[in-house]
């Protein structure tokens, strides 16, 4: 169900109330007003009569007297008037209101509605000759219905053209509301696609306007991300042809020559006067050096003693070789001993970070002493925090580093959250928490 039809719908709706309840109060303020309007006639009609007939004995009054007095009631509204002589014959006195066109006159149902019940007034009146007349007094409000009709007709074409022109302005205002509504859709259709640069234009409405600005800089982010990440990943095919081609370097200058020695001195012993001790010490000095480079290499490409003795040992193990080869640099790490019970494809994350963090800080950071927390939080997570007192940086300006880059990726893959603290030449604190049981 579209925005516009909803919105014809309710106006629609709210216009009939609208027409109903006036219909309504407008039939019955009517009524009150015809029923108040006949009924101050009728008693202004028999005042006036019996104000007349008091002023002149009724043992005065003659035919001709009387019927000149009544024809003065001749003007008056909404009554008919009958004088019935003691013959039985009735006499109109007021006169007949006729209607030249018959669409004057109000509907039926109109008057039915609107007609209440009218009381009849009767005055005997005696003439100087003894004859006893019957004055009647009636209610004919058909002029003051028509006129009332007339009037209701004029206040509901009225409030029908103020409905029209309250429609049309509102379906005005909406349409160039839902026309920036199309323009918003379409420009997150856009960005849907990956078509970031797409802007979208200033609109009159301040609603719609922020609203423009909000997915405008929501895209300007999407395509600082993609661009980030694009960069990432070039970064990440990149360091790993480089492991590749250090690993094939390390293949071709240790094993290879290895194994060609092994061969040579493989063959030299088959000589009849070869010393036969020489060679296979030799032999087993050079297994003895494959096997030294087999074994850093395998650490290099994956730490055995984390799967073999747990993620607490394989740091430790870490940080001291890297203490070993930083000699100026003072680490200091406090690390709990439950977190060997975290399953190894986060153990793995979590030792890469913090190899990443201490390369970072042996590249740039010129610190002197590293802490490293590590510990299990109440809710069951696993609380990470690296702090070096090192030069700092501002890493919100500095986008050209990656190694910061990747740890908060590792991070946001494993669904933890991140925060990285650092002002220039005062260090750097980094701190993660990592839900360990998902």
């Amino acid at each position: 169900m579209s925005l516009r039809f909803q919105i014809n719908r309710n106006i629609l709706v709210v216009s009939l109330l609208i027409l109903l309840l006036g219909g309504i109060f407008t039939i019955w303020q009517a009524k009150n007003a015809i029923e108040e309007e006949v009924t101050a006639s009728i008693n202004l009609a028999k005042k006036l009569i019996q104000l007349g007939i008091s002023q002149t004995p009724q043992s005065k009054i003659n035919d001709s007297d009387l019927l000149a007095f009544l024809a003065t009631l001749k003007k008056t509204r909404h009554l008919n008037i009958q004088l019935k002589s003691p013959t039985g014959n009735t006499l109109r006195i007021s006169p007949q209101k006729t209607h030249a066109n018959e669409f004057e006159l109000p509907p039926l149902w109109f008057i039915k509605l609107v007609s209440g019940h009218y009381t009849t007034q009767q005055l005997k009146i005696i003439t100087e000759n003894g004859q006893q007349y019957q004055l009647i007094i009636k209610a004919e409000p058909l002029d003051e219905i028509t006129e009332v009709w007339q009037e209701s007709i004029n206040f509901f074409s009225i409030l029908l053209l103020l409905i029209l022109v309250t429609f049309l302005a509102i379906n005005l205002a909406f349409n160039k509301a839902l026309k920036s509504i199309t323009v918003i859709i379409n420009g997150l259709k856009d960005i849907e696609t990956g078509q970031f640069n797409h802007k979208l234009p200033a609109f009159d409405i301040q609603e719609y306007d922020s609203i423009g600005h909000a997915i405008n800089h929501l895209s300007q982010e999407l395509e600082k991300t993609q661009q980030e990440n694009r960069a990432l990943t070039q970064h990440s095919l990149s360091i790993q042809e480089q492991e590749r081609q250090h690993l094939s370097q390390e293949l071709h200058d240790e094993l290879g020559q290895s194994l060609t020695a092994i061969k040579v001195m493989a063959v030299t012993a088959n000589h009849k006067n070869a010393d036969s001790k020489k060679i296979m010490d030799e032999i087993s000095q050079v297994c003895n050096h494959l096997i030294n480079v087999v074994r850093n290499m395998m650490h290099q490409l994956h730490p055995l003693i984390l799967d073999d003795l747990g993620l607490k040992a394989a740091l430790q193990d870490m940080t001291r070789q890297w203490a070993e080869r930083n000699p100026g640099i003072s680490v200091d790490m406090q690390c709990d001993d439950n977190i060997n019970q975290i399953k190894n494809s986060t153990a793995i994350h979590v030792f890469r970070i913090i190899q990443e963090c201490l390369t970072n800080i042996n590249r740039h950071a010129q610190a002197k002493q590293v802490k490293i927390e590590i510990n299990m939080t109440k809710q069951k997570n696993l609380f990470v925090k690296v702090t070096d007192d090192g030069q700092g940086c501002d890493f919100r300006s500095n986008t050209s580093g990656f190694g910061l880059r990747s740890m908060k990726e590792r991070i946001f893959t494993m669904n933890g959250s991140c925060n990285i603290e650092s002002q220039p030449g005062k260090g750097l604190t980094l701190t993660a928490e990592i839900p360990v049981n998902e």
